[in-house]
């Protein structure tokens, strides 16, 4: 904006230049980032670049736009009108993009259709104005060629961030899809299968199981009388498949806000031979609702909740870690009810898993804090919470399963020096502190 003082003259094919420019660097930007990051070193120089040029071309529009309304009116009514343009825009763009356009076309498609809205706006204002252009065929051709180009990439966009996709993950990629939610991704080499939400690994089916043996069994262990059961995320089936191995349990009641995941989870032979048909089988009923408002639109209770989320590495699912969402937990918990979650590594991420310890603490639950080594994860924590006192040296398992024993139960909540407790202060929806504490403790491992 500073800078366009210094143009005085060909304001309005500047201006239409402008937005054929921001057109193009715009469409292509998510484009070029993946490829970008695919191949490493010129991720930050492609992404600085970006941000410059968006930046500045962006920063011309506005101050460009008053100048030329000016010539054709009062300031005053100049100003409303260039301001109205761009309240109307930023209004229209901060409720379209994250409700419609990212859910359903996903971040490049999205980019590219953006950037065809601005090309289209050059084109017009070209065609519009073009006896007062010295050259608008010129115009009207770079505009044209840029409108081309970015519906050859809106066309093939989704090719191409598939090969751009198979440059960021070591095994063969053999399942992708953007749903409104997630980027779903499921890779493949020999016997192991992976499955990755948003580029962060769930699983492997290398080893998966002894996740979610620690995540289940001891949850349903301490619980006297477990007849029903509610897992929060887990749209894999792989909670539910330990969860079955429970006779005494009646009925299971999976959340999960993505249908697609379930369907995964019900459909794809790789998934269902892990989870070994545990979605159909008749114990279990799906419900595709976000599990934050699952919690407060209910009244059902459940003598055992399992909490099967992604790390807390967005403010979304940060939400999904906080005070606020743990008090719901524990009003659908019956009297002798267990919850258990996931708490990310208390070794990797030391002040995020004692972080929900704390959270679930201030929520007024008893806690007991144990952790499991899964080779692709490495240390991994999990929490037991009741409003009761917890005694996990009482834990038997009494189910078939591959990892977990009583003697490997009791040592599970053992912590040595380096993974144990760090002062840190609970996580709430007005102040969602584990999501520094989660991002802070990433950013030492990069």
């Amino acid at each position: 904006s500073h800078l366009s003082q210094r143009i005085t003259r060909r304001l309005l094919p500047l201006f239409i230049l402008v937005e054929l420019l921001l057109g193009v660097v715009g469409g292509v930007s998510v484009l070029l980032l993946y490829w970008a990051y695919a191949l490493g070193s010129l991720y930050y120089g492609a992404l600085y670049g970006c941000l410059i040029l968006i930046g500045g071309l962006t920063g011309l529009e506005l101050p460009l736009l008053t100048r030329l309304l000016k010539r054709y009116g009062s300031l005053r009514a100049t100003i409303a009108r260039a301001l109205s343009f761009d309240y109307v825009g930023a209004l229209a763009g901060s409720v379209l993009f994250p409700l419609l356009l990212l859910p359903w076309l996903g971040m490049a498609r999205t980019a590219f259709v953006v950037g065809l809205l601005n090309v289209g706006v050059g084109l017009w204002n070209a065609a519009a104005f073009r006896e007062r252009l010295r050259a608008p065929g010129a115009l009207l051709g770079v505009g044209s060629a840029a409108a081309a180009g970015l519906a050859v990439g809106l066309a093939f966009s989704t090719r191409l961030v598939s090969m751009a996709e198979a440059n960021l993950y070591e095994d063969e990629v053999v399942y992708a899809a953007q749903t409104p939610y997630q980027r779903i991704v499921i890779t493949r080499w020999k016997e192991d299968l992976r499955l990755f939400l948003d580029g962060n690994l769930q699983f492997s089916s290398t080893d998966e199981y002894r996740y979610h043996e620690a995540l289940v069994h001891p949850a349903v262990a301490l619980a006297p009388r477990a007849e029903r059961a509610l897992v929060l995320g887990g749209g894999d089936g792989l909670a539910v498949r330990e969860l079955l191995k429970h006779q005494r349990l009646r009925e299971i009641v999976l959340v999960d806000i993505d249908p697609r995941m379930t369907a995964l989870g019900r459909g794809y032979p790789g998934i269902v031979a892990l989870n070994q048909g545990a979605l159909r089988d008749p114990r279990v009923r799906l419900v595709h609702q976000d599990a934050h408002r699952f919690l407060v639109a209910g009244a059902d209770l459940y003598d055992v909740i399992v909490a099967d989320l992604p790390d807390p590495n967005s403010d979304v699912l940060a939400k999904l870690y906080t005070v606020e969402f743990y008090r719901l937990a524990r009003r659908r918990l019956s009297a002798e009810g267990v919850l258990t979650t996931q708490a990310s590594s208390p070794f990797f991420s030391r002040d995020a898993f004692w972080c929900v310890v704390e959270t679930l603490r201030e929520a007024g639950f008893e806690t007991a804090p144990y952790h499991a080594y899964v080779p692709s994860f490495g240390d991994w924590g999990f929490v037991l919470a009741a409003t009761r006192r917890l005694v996990p040296a009482a834990i038997r398992i009494a189910v078939p399963t591959r990892f977990l024993t009583d003697g490997v139960v009791r040592q599970m909540f053992a912590f040595g020096r380096d993974t144990g407790p760090v002062p840190v202060d609970p996580s709430t929806m007005d102040h969602p502190v584990i999501l520094s504490y989660y991002l802070q403790n990433s950013r030492q491992w990069e």
